[in-house]
């Protein structure tokens, strides 16, 4: 099923295409966050500010840490990983909804950390997400590997518990607005083998 997907390093100029499937991998999340640049005046749009935040050449969580799954010519999913390091201890949020994301990754200082794993929809099914899931394992080395998703996430749980991660902490998440589905960020954390 995967034998045709190719894992490979993303590009600068993917930019654009990274910020959507981040957005997948969020469920709108990132989305939700980079509209404060709209609210402010800096971008046009959330995903101009997602674009520009993943041109960065600096700190975690840009084009350089992220790999693609290309199928068929096209990107189809992609994973962000890096290492945490005690810098996250100094951290400060700068939105309510990032304190309980922020509070489980303090709890994994020295792990390597899956930003973002995320499959375009009429992708999934073709086991891109266990290659990508598998290659940030492989992209650890010696480090145990950790994540976070959201409570009802059931299909994503059941991928990352397939794959040896266990359950190691759980936040209320904040509501986005009025009306917002109520969760738990759930932390994963997979075990040196």
């Amino acid at each position: 099923m995967a034998d045709d997907v190719t894992i490979r390093p993303a590009e600068r100029n993917e930019a654009a295409e990274l910020a959507v499937l981040v957005d997948i991998a969020s469920h709108g999340f990132a989305a939700w966050l980079w509209y404060g640049a709209v609210l402010g005046g800096a971008t046009d749009t959330a995903f101009e500010r997602g674009r520009n935040k993943l041109r960065e050449g600096v700190g975690p969580g840009n084009w350089r840490d992220a790999v693609v799954a290309d199928l068929e010519d096209e990107i189809a999913g992609l994973s962000i990983g890096y290492g945490i390091d005690a810098s996250v201890t100094e951290i400060e949020a700068k939105h309510a909804v990032l304190e309980p994301l922020l509070a489980l990754q303090r709890q994994v200082v020295g792990h390597w950390f899956i930003d973002s794993l995320g499959v375009y929809r009429h992708r999934r099914g073709r086991g891109i997400g266990r290659r990508l899931l598998a290659h940030e394992i492989a992209r650890a080395g010696t480090a145990p590997v950790s994540l976070i998703t959201e409570s009802h996430n059931d299909r994503a749980q059941a991928l990352y518990r397939e794959n040896g991660f266990e359950e190691a902490a759980r936040a209320e998440a904040v509501p986005l607005f009025e009306g917002s589905r109520k969760h738990d960020w759930v932390l994963f954390t997979r075990k040196v083998a």
